[in-house]
């Protein structure tokens, strides 16, 4: 009542260690996984010899398929010795093997494996490359089903089952999350047999190819180039080491506030002047703030990066449920607005879960934001359970009123209150932007860069004249300004 799992090898029947031919040459009965192995004709005659091929044919589900194999093989182990081999090597690129050993703990059968060569020590030998070296290896079934590869592009990958062009062509989509489009790459057939072929060619080429088949893997170099959010760390770690920069050794979590800001604020300006080059450069800038801090975390024992990124891996799959869990039902959207509705109820059900104790909706927004932008969430919030005016005629009356109070308070020698009225102005002028769909942080800065263009405008015309902006009277620069406006600065 043993299963011994025999690894055929790449192909060549040169390659078949003495060990499996051994089990092989000795035993009564011998199922294959398939027939579809240029080996197999090969095999030692004395046994008899069973495929699965058929359980493929009728079955469009692998997973099927795979059950269905190990039932086989269980019931037929508890019967006798049974021999089960499967190309290459049972543990890279075959499924079965681990089911077939989980299942038979559970049934008390004793398991044997003869390992095989693999697919993979061939392609290393066309690629010239050392697996130590940090050569990655996947399955392109799991590539097929993801939209960004998991893949350090600092290092080689290996990618097998892309048995086809339609599996080829998802492959290569999720590729190109991460790898520009003519990025050359190596699709290598029926590596370590006779009929061995390795096709250099672009990326978005790779589904084109007429070799591609049950034996098609894919080869991606090392992109390289500094590419990796790994490198990344690595850099940071390093200036934060004692043999590190005394600069960023010196820094805390406090001393960064600033950059921080400074970073955040010069990724909107790309944002806003459309300059994708800009733009990329800048979210590293501030990429670097997040490691940087977390770096920081690490040395003082407070969190890793892993602890960042599984909080907001796991939230935001947690928060889309209609993306992650369609299928159930329990949340359905039809647009970004149901979104937005779902996300916050979902965030008021996992406080709720956390404490007890009360806490404002408004807790939630951070108060180190600029002002404008404060005022416009809390706003957001009260508006969310109907604390708002039923119409934008409230708001507008309700900004007179402020701006009265204002010139009220400007009669008093009472700089405090003055200063609480202009704040009372200011936050209903905010609510009014909100009634009229304006972000009044962006008109604010619009409103800014205008007067900036104008106001350098005098400038120059005042620096033409070569005169000091002493000898010009407030309406002779009001024309400049005019004339400036009419140029459409």
């Amino acid at each position: 009542m043993t299963i011994t799992i025999v690894g055929l090898g790449p192909g060549d029947i040169d390659d078949l260690s003495r060990k499996a031919w051994r089990v092989l040459e000795n035993a009564k009965t011998v199922y294959l996984r398939t027939n579809l192995h240029q080996c197999v004709p090969h095999l030692p005659q004395n046994p008899t010899y069973h495929s699965f091929d058929d359980i493929y044919n009728t079955n469009d589900a692998f997973e099927t398929v795979y059950e269905r194999i190990v039932e086989v093989l269980i019931t037929q182990a508890k019967n006798g010795d049974v021999v089960y081999a499967v190309p290459g090597d049972p543990f890279v690129g075959e499924s079965t093997p681990a089911k077939i050993m989980a299942r038979a703990k559970s049934e008390n059968i004793p398991v044997e494996i003869v390992s095989g060569i693999s697919y993979i020590e061939p392609m290393l030998r066309l690629i010239g490359y050392d697996a130590l070296d940090g050569i990655q290896l996947l399955d392109g079934l799991d590539l097929v089903a993801m939209h960004h590869p998991p893949i350090n592009p600092d290092y080689p990958a290996i990618i097998g089952q892309v048995y086809s062009q339609m599996v080829a062509s998802d492959i290569k989509l999720t590729l190109m999350n991460q790898y520009p489009d003519e990025f050359e790459v190596t699709l290598i057939h029926s590596a370590g047999t006779s009929d061995e072929i390795a096709e250099k060619m672009p990326l978005y080429a790779i589904d084109q190819s007429e070799h591609i088949g049950h034996t098609t893997s894919l080869y991606l170099p090392a992109m390289g180039e500094m590419s990796s959010f790994e490198q990344f760390q690595e850099i940071v770690a390093h200036l934060r080491s004692p043999e590190g920069c005394p600069w960023d050794i010196k820094q805390t979590h406090t001393s960064l506030i600033k950059y921080m800001l400074e970073e955040a604020y010069e990724a909107i300006e790309a944002i806003e002047d459309d300059n994708p080059d800009e733009l990329a450069k800048e979210l590293g800038d501030l990429l670097l703030q997040v490691v940087l801090h977390t770096q920081i975390a690490i040395d003082e024992g407070e969190f890793y990066m892993t602890d960042v990124l599984r909080h907001i891996n796991t939230k935001m799959i947690r928060r889309h449920p209609h993306v992650w869990k369609p299928a159930s039902g329990e949340v359905t959207v039809e647009n970004a607005d149901q979104v937005v509705t779902n996300w916050e109820a979902i965030k008021a059900s996992e406080k709720a879960d956390k404490s007890a104790e009360f806490e404002s909706m408004l807790a939630g927004v951070p108060k180190g934001m600029p002002a404008l932008m404060v005022a416009t969430q809390y706003q957001d919030r009260m508006a969310r359970v109907g604390f708002d005016w039923a119409d934008p005629q409230g708001v507008v009356d309700k900004v007179r009123e402020e701006l009265a109070e204002v010139l009220e308070a400007q009669t008093e020698n009472d700089p405090a209150h003055l200063m609480e009225e202009v704040g009372d102005l200011f936050f209903v002028l905010v609510n009014w932007a909100r009634w009229m769909k304006i972000d009044p942080e962006s008109a604010l800065k619009k409103a800014n860069e205008k007067v900036y263009r104008r106001f350098e405008f005098v400038e120059k015309r005042v620096a033409e004249s070569h005169k000091p902006f002493t000898d010009y009277t407030l309406d002779e620069l009001d024309k400049f300004w005019d004339e400036g406006k009419k140029l459409g600065l």
